[in-house]
């Protein structure tokens, strides 16, 4: 069984920092990663994904320039820096990992709160 777990969120000012990390363990055979974030009362959104095999990456509109994923093959880890954070960023991030096989992303961490104040 596939797990992943989430961390390094928490309270930051506006215009800080906090890098998420997403640890994954069990049949790690992903196409690629990802993290999702939803806020109170809005859709969940995509925020940025990975190619596992090539490292190519897609990150949204709302936060381009200001964050960037990256990953660890040898321990399974997809990392999200976040830069210049803004109020607009507060929200739950979610991990997810599209697996082998799968035709979308299939498997969600727990989250991890992430709230920036003004």
């Amino acid at each position: 069984q596939v797990r992943l777990v989430e961390s390094g969120g928490g309270l930051v000012q506006a215009g800080g920092s906090l890098r998420l990390s997403c640890a994954a363990s069990g049949r790690t055979f992903f196409y690629a990663m990802g993290w999702f974030r939803q806020a109170p009362g809005k859709n969940r959104e995509c925020v940025a994904s990975i190619v596992w095999s090539t490292g190519d990456t897609y990150d949204g509109d709302s936060v381009k320039g200001r964050f960037t994923i990256s990953r660890a093959i040898g321990k399974n880890t997809v990392y999200l820096q976040m830069n210049s954070l803004k109020p607009e960023d507060t929200a739950v991030y979610y991990c997810t990992a599209h697996q082998v096989g799968s035709t979308e992303y299939n498997i969600w961490g727990q989250g991890t709160q992430v709230t920036v104040s003004s």
